[in-house]
């Protein structure tokens, strides 16, 4: 006699047993039984700091299709980005496995939310009842499925409509899926055992876990260099935060920011940590996970923190201040100048934006965050709260103090 399968239920691998017969060894049907009655697709490409930013759509999709089934499809890079996350049964690669995917099955619901042809073309080809955010035309052109994506599309085709949005990205995705909720979180779920090697990697470094952290992400990727601020004022910043907070700093970045972190260590003459440029990128996230608090410009590490529930200090310029949603975790400096969220690469301005950034609003910041941390407890990464239990009057190399919170 057969053997009962259930094909239908979402835990269902069909190459090997599902997880919940490995570990308790029930057999189909069993109360972990989750038939995919409706099967969502989102496709998200671009780029990782946006993948990120976009899981927090899930909670509110999921509120909305409470008995689906969520598949992801991005480029690999942003792959580590969206493991373990509760929301997604399947996390798919761009690529053949995609098309294959895409030429195979049926969904209920196609959500593309990047206005690239590449993310267009993989929506229209994929069979669906509904499609929302953008697809392509018959003639290969880029379009909008409703009003809310258009609108959204004419930001970025239009400098002047960019400059004088005033709603979040969240909001504005929100929006195009027809969504109530935009202000759910971030989902990035670390697992104990990450978090216990970043931990480990810091006391390999000599970082004294029970002084405020200060992580500073010193780059801004390739695509809008002018993101980054001055390297002289990272410096300096690192001489006040020591010298007036006692606090440690920790370099993060990845491989283009080797140089910058080489600078500062030869520039610097107090104690800095280098956490290295070759971390993986999600034991980059569980490293900037144990700082206090973070100083970045508009980067993949600032999404990071805010999904971690870290404090941050955001230094913007070429982009939109306005779209990011900090959470109430910190604070965003944005220079006076009239030209700002032009988004471009580079800049004739002298000074520019980011040079009209200085050192007393960036350390000023981070001590009213520091403070704001000591009064707030621990980080959602899917293992158990620690309470910050540290006061920025600890470990003052000058003998300078600060009040006890």
């Amino acid at each position: 006699m057969q053997r009962e399968i259930a094909f239908d239920c979402r835990f269902f691998l069909g190459d090997r047993p599902c997880s919940w017969h490995k570990q308790e060894k029930v057999v189909c049907t069993c109360d972990h039984y989750y038939p995919n009655r409706e099967r969502i697709l989102i496709i998200k490409l671009d780029a990782m700091g946006d993948v990120l930013r976009t899981t927090t759509l899930l909670p509110a999709l999921a509120e909305v299709h409470p008995d689906a089934t969520f598949t992801w499809i991005t480029r690999p890079e942003s792959l580590p980005l969206l493991a373990n996350n509760p929301y997604l049964t399947d996390i798919v690669p761009l690529g053949s496995e995609a098309l294959l995917l895409l030429l195979t099955r049926s969904f209920d619901r196609v959500i593309n939310l990047d206005a690239g042809k590449v993310s267009a073309e993989l929506a229209t080809l994929a069979k669906a009842s509904r499609k929302d955010g953008f697809v392509l035309s018959r003639k290969g052109n880029v379009t909008p499925t409703n009003e809310a994506a258009r609108a959204w599309l004419e930001m970025g085709l239009f400098d002047d409509l960019k400059k004088k949005n005033t709603r979040t990205y969240q909001d504005c995705m929100a929006g195009i899926l027809g969504l109530t909720t935009a202000r759910s979180q971030y989902v990035l779920k670390l697992t104990e055992i990450e978090w216990n090697q970043a931990g480990a990697h810091l006391e390999r470094l000599g970082v004294d876990r029970g002084i405020p952290i200060v992580g500073l992400n010193t780059g801004a990727g390739e695509r809008w260099p002018l993101k980054q601020w001055r390297l002289d004022g990272y410096a300096d910043l690192i001489h006040r935060l020591y010298e007036e907070l006692g606090v440690q700093v920790l370099l993060l970045g990845g491989p283009a920011e080797r140089g910058r972190h080489e600078y500062l260590i030869r520039k610097v003459l107090v104690p800095v940590f280098d956490s290295g440029n070759d971390n993986s990128l999600r034991h980059f996230a569980a490293l900037v996970g144990h700082c206090n608090a973070l100083v970045s410009g508009d980067t993949l590490a600032m999404h990071v923190a805010l999904a971690l529930k870290r404090r941050v200090v955001v230094l913007f310029g070429p982009t939109s201040a306005a779209e990011i949603e900090l959470y109430g975790l910190g604070e965003k400096i944005v220079p006076q100048m009239e030209c700002l969220a032009c988004y471009k690469a580079g800049c004739n301005f002298v000074p520019n934006c980011m040079d009209l950034i200085s050192v007393e609003m960036v350390a000023r910041a981070v001590e009213r965050q520091l403070r704001e941390a000591i009064l707030v407890p621990g980080m959602d990464t899917g293992v158990p709260e620690e309470v910050l239990c540290i006061s920025l009057n600890t470990h003052q190399p000058n003998g300078a103090s600060l009040p006890v919170i």
